[in-house]
């Protein structure tokens, strides 16, 4: 049996920080909305036994989805063997979650192969392998809180696209974290649960955000780590962007572009931003039916 599924990258239309949490991690409220730049994740059953196989080609290092399936076989999960085959697209360190998608796309691949011992199980392993896992778990639109890991899926927000602008440099999470907190950037609980209550009422009374909320509190200590990202930023903005953010903790950058012929928009951009950025790609939002999984003889899904 030979099973695949897109795993696609997300960007934080917001991100308010607050402070660090008994368990080391930060407090935060913020919208996640995967878009359609995504890895593809293959499942291979193999005969015989022994230990499974992950593989990545292009990271280096200690592989979440690779976790995420000893931790599932540890819970009880009586799959036979299985080898995973991940094709990056998503750019690595970059903010968009490109190790925690694949790590949820491995868990939903293994569950259509073999259903969990327990229904929650997939859920739990997710939270324990990071905050952006559920998230991507779920793969829509959806309300993070707690440090990211409590999610509450939300109505799709107005058309629109992105302009993903990746960096040719990577940072790690936690050093953007630690710099935002030398430079102060949490908010106070009282603040942060101001930002959470207004981005909940904006939630349920418009599908579009007000500016104001577009905000990712993380992005002056993801630039004050990359000065690269002032000319992504700049170069979004040139290119005609309505709005621009730093994807997560950095480096990557999107330019939304709002309205119904925002996607048409974002692919002119990523067009006109080839000769600079050579990276550079246009997405759209994507919902939990892009990343169902499909027999991998079946024609690709067509993009949304």
């Amino acid at each position: 049996m030979r099973l695949v599924a897109l795993a696609p990258g997300k960007i934080n239309l917001c991100l308010f920080l607050g402070g660090i949490r008994a368990d080391g991690r930060h407090q935060l409220v913020t919208l996640f909305q995967p878009v359609s730049l995504a890895d593809e994740v293959e499942l291979e059953t193999i005969a015989g036994r022994g230990a499974d196989v992950v593989e990545c080609h292009g990271v280096i290092g200690p592989n979440i989805a690779e976790r995420a399936l000893a931790e599932l076989r540890a819970g009880g999960w009586a799959g036979p063997r299985v080898r995973i085959r991940i094709a990056k697209r998503i750019p690595v360190a970059a903010g968009m979650a490109g190790g925690s998608a694949d790590a949820a796309a491995v868990l939903r691949l293994a569950g259509a192969v073999e259903p969990p011992p327990s229904a929650g199980l997939a859920a739990e392993i997710a939270t324990a392998l990071g905050a952006d896992v559920p998230s991507q778990l779920m793969a829509g639109p959806a309300l993070g809180t707690g440090a990211g890991e409590i999610v509450v899926a939300v109505p799709a927000r107005a058309p629109h696209a992105a302009l993903i602008l990746p960096s040719t440099e990577q940072l790690s999470t936690p050093a953007v974290f630690a710099e935002a907190d030398r430079l102060g950037l949490p908010r106070s609980s009282a603040e942060l649960a101001d930002r959470r209550r207004a981005l909940e009422t904006a939630l349920a009374s418009a599908p579009e955000l007000p500016a104001e909320l577009l905000v990712n509190d993380l992005a002056p200590a993801a630039r004050s780590l990359c000065r690269s990202i002032d000319g992504a930023l700049d170069l979004a903005r040139a290119l005609g962007a309505d709005d621009v953010i730093v994807c997560g903790s950095g480096p990557t950058v999107a330019g939304l572009f709002w309205g119904g012929e925002g996607a048409a928009r974002a692919r002119s951009a990523a067009a006109a931003a080839l000769d600079r950025n050579p990276a550079a790609v246009a997405a759209v939002p994507v919902d939990a039916g892009f990343v169902q999984a499909r027999d991998a003889g079946r024609q690709p899904r067509p993009a949304q």
